[in-house]
């Protein structure tokens, strides 16, 4: 099927929080997380929650690889953005994180949902977030989001190089979210980019896909 440009999406921004008076706090299995194997947001999602553990906390939602509507959206998702927009008439895309209690849209917003799932419920897995790092992160961030472009890859590829060389993870001793947004930037790419100028960094992202948090998501994703 053909797929047309997506029209704007409303941007829904609620949160997670620890007050019950915010509306939405945190309770087992009162949310639902709804995922697209071919979009780069929802696999930093999905990494993040397989790495806390939270499948019978905060359950998910597998949608098509391939989206089933004209303009790019899934269907399954529509009831949730008409419950949640007033005559909403735009596409129904992923990732979407959903209330049970109300029927409506939490978040859409992929840098929200995934500090929630780390900071709201109760998991053994590593601290993805640690205190401090903040800003570092969202400085990988936005280097990881350069990759998209063929002009900017050399330059993110040598400075994760040189922050893998001097580390074995990119903020130090430790697994945290960033190593999340090198995997998903990175392990999509042409192997014609694997090339021996970046032997750290491309041993890490091997290293990364070797755990099932992350090498799971690749049997899913479409090549």
């Amino acid at each position: 099927m053909s797929v047309t440009p997506l029209a704007p999406v409303p941007a829904f921004r609620g949160r997670i929080g620890r007050d019950p008076r915010s509306g939405h706090y945190a309770v087992p299995r009162r949310y639902r997380l709804h995922l697209s194997p071919t979009h780069p947001d929802c696999l930093r999602i999905a990494v993040v929650h397989g790495l806390l553990g939270l499948d019978e906390i905060c359950p998910v939602t597998l949608l098509d690889p391939v989206p089933d509507c004209p303009d790019g959206g899934h269907s399954v998702l529509r009831p949730l953005y008409e419950a949640s927009a007033h005559h909403y008439r735009g596409p129904a895309v992923a990732p979407v994180l959903s209330d049970a209690w109300s029927g409506r849209i939490v978040s859409t917003h992929a840098p929200d949902i995934m500090r929630d799932l780390a900071r709201r419920f109760t998991s053994a897995g590593p601290v993805l977030y640690p205190g401090g790092a903040e800003a570092e992160i969202e400085a990988v961030e936005s280097l990881c989001a350069r990759a998209a472009d063929p002009a900017a890859l050399p330059e993110v590829l040598d400075r994760l190089e040189g922050r893998l060389t001097a580390h074995p993870y990119v903020l130090g001793d430790r697994l945290t979210a960033a190593d999340v947004e090198v995997w998903v930037a990175l392990a999509g790419l042409d192997t014609a980019h694997r090339g021996p100028r970046h032997p750290a960094l491309w041993a890490h992202v091997r290293r990364l896909t070797a755990h099932p948090a992350f090498g799971r998501l690749l049997q899913v994703r479409p090549t």
